[in-house]
C-alpha cells in the first residue's frame, strides 16, 4: 500500500502533465476558427477550474500538516474525477 506522500506526490505529477496537455490545447485552440476557439476555450477554462480544485484540496490537506488524509482523500477523487471527465468531453 502507497503511503499518503506518495498518493499525492502522485497526484501533483498527474496535475503538471495535465498542465503541460492544457497548453498544447490552448496553443491549437489559438490555431482554430474564431466560432471554434471560443467554445474551446470554454472547455479549457472549465478544466482549468477543476484542476484548480484538485490542487487547492491539496493544498488543504498540506496546510493541515497531512493529517487525516482519508477526510481529503475523498474530496480529491471526486475532484479529479471531474477533471478528467471534462478533459474527456473536450477531446470529443
Amino acid at each position: 500500500m502507497e503511503s499518503v506522500g506518495q498518493e499525492v506526490g502522485k497526484i501533483e505529477i498527474r496535475l503538471r502533465q495535465l498542465g503541460t496537455r492544457l497548453d498544447r490545447l490552448v496553443a491549437k485552440a489559438d490555431e482554430t476558427g474564431a466560432e471554434v476557439k471560443s467554445e474551446y476555450r470554454k472547455q479549457i477554462d472549465c478544466i482549468k477550474d477543476k484542476r484548480s480544485v484538485v490542487q487547492s484540496k491539496l493544498t488543504e490537506f498540506r496546510a493541515a500538516n497531512g493529517q487525516k488524509w482519508d477526510n481529503f482523500k475523498g474530496g480529491v477523487e471526486t475532484a479529479w474525477h471531474d477533471l478528467e471527465n471534462a478533459f474527456k468531453a473536450l477531446k470529443q
